[in-house]
């Protein structure tokens, strides 16, 4: 008799599904840390479990059972605690866990205010997004070591402060509300465009950024810059399925065959952008989305409208200077004034610590290189460049336009 092979999907059902068992048992017990190494005894039981038994008919309440029974054997020592925890297992059979979603309660909990902004971050990009260390890490370009020390402190933080739950439309939860829409936007671009791996893209995660995301703006309906963040997902994972080849090779954005981008994905992410500008102030997302809605009205690359893309550019970053904005302006400013301005303005980045040897500021220089005809300094730039990114599909995009200029390829 052979040996049960794995479940197919399990690993996509367990990732969808512990960030919301989590939500739950937080929501009920507090203690997150607890909470958390629960769920990841559930998830690993039900890794081994799972294949020889097959998937039972209600994953998420299986999954809420095996943890909420891992957090009463950790609470016996209590016996207060220990009576708590069995009326509420009393209440909530295995096959009856309530079809809710507290995700979203979960994504608010981890922006608490005990913690700083970069261990808000953290920890939801962990909890909630179910990303690893390294992962973050590479989000926030600072060393594995100083994410791992971060999201530990948090979860102390936490509970020292004994986080709880409040409805997102509470005054509180609403002031973390930024921290909240950055997270999301991290979680996306690592699905849209992972920093590490052979696959350039992660939909599981770009999908969950987008359903969370929706979930906001489906409490905060009027607030612009959810709305403007929603249109940014939604117009830029319109052109996923174009960013790759069959054998997963990276295609750029003026090489892409537009016939392929989603259209319902651009209708509602443009109606939405336009929303967004309609608002009372320019924030950074709906700044973003309208660049983004810019690029999915022009039917080829050659009809797209620099200038007004430019010109989004230096709002953007007069309302949130960051070096990635300025990189940006320089590639528009490129396509309006020619590859000499674009470089002139790539050189003010070049004393800004954050950018030193980044793979997309090397990767850049050497696309404008190019096309002033230095071919050995653009040759010189995309090798640099290759070597500077984790990403294997980003690498073997760069080392072939490295090939290109040399003749090898």
């Amino acid at each position: 008799m052979s040996e049960p092979g794995p479940v197919p999907g399990t690993e996509d059902l367990l990732r969808d599904l512990a960030p919301r068992v989590l939500g739950t048992l937080v929501r009920r017990h507090g203690r997150f840390e607890d909470c958390e190494d629960a769920v990841q005894e559930a998830v690993l039981a039900a890794t081994t479990q799972w294949p020889a038994e097959g998937v039972p008919g209600n994953p998420r309440g299986w999954l809420t059972t095996v943890a909420s029974r891992r957090l009463a054997d950790q609470a016996r020592s209590d016996i207060a605690r220990r009576q708590r925890e069995a009326a509420t297992a009393a209440e909530v059979a295995p096959g009856e866990v309530p079809d809710t979603d507290d995700t979203l309660l979960l994504l608010f909990l981890c922006c608490h205010p005990a913690l700083t902004p970069a261990s808000q971050t953290a920890l939801t990009l962990r909890a909630v997004g179910g990303l690893t260390t390294a992962e973050i890490a590479g989000a926030f370009l600072v060393p594995e070591a100083t994410t791992a020390a971060r999201i530990s402190r948090a979860k102390q933080r936490i509970r020292a402060a004994g986080g709880t739950f409040a409805a997102p439309d509470a005054p509180e939860p609403r002031e973390r509300l930024p921290v909240v829409l950055h997270v999301l936007y991290l979680i996306f671009n690592e699905g849209y465009a992972a920093t590490s791996g052979s696959r350039l893209h992660r939909p599981d995660l770009a999908h969950e950024a987008i359903r969370l995301t929706r979930a906001v703006h489906a409490r905060l309906p009027e607030d612009d810059e959810v709305t403007g963040l929603l249109a940014l997902m939604l117009l830029t994972d319109a052109r996923r399925t174009a960013r790759t080849t069959p054998s997963g090779d990276l295609v750029p954005l003026a090489e892409q065959d537009r016939t392929a981008w989603d259209r319902a994905l651009i209708e509602e992410g443009t109606a939405l952008a336009e929303t967004a500008l309609a608002g009372p102030s320019l924030g950074p997302y709906a700044l973003q989305a309208a660049i983004a809605a810019t690029h999915a009205d022009a039917p080829e690359a050659e009809e797209t409208n620099w200038a007004q893309v430019y010109a989004l550019y230096l709002i953007l970053e007069r309302v949130a200077p960051n070096p990635m904005v300025t990189l940006n302006r320089a590639v528009a400013l490129a396509e309006t004034a020619g590859p000499e301005a674009g470089l002139a303005l790539l050189a003010t980045l070049d004393g800004d610590p954050r950018m030193a040897r980044h793979h997309r500021l090397l990767s850049v220089r050497a696309h404008l290189l190019e096309r002033t005809g230095d071919t050995a300094g653009a040759h010189d730039h995309y090798r640099r460049a290759a070597k500077g990114t984790a990403s294997l599909a980003e690498r073997r995009h760069l080392e072939a336009r490295a090939a290109r200029l040399s003749g090898d390829g």
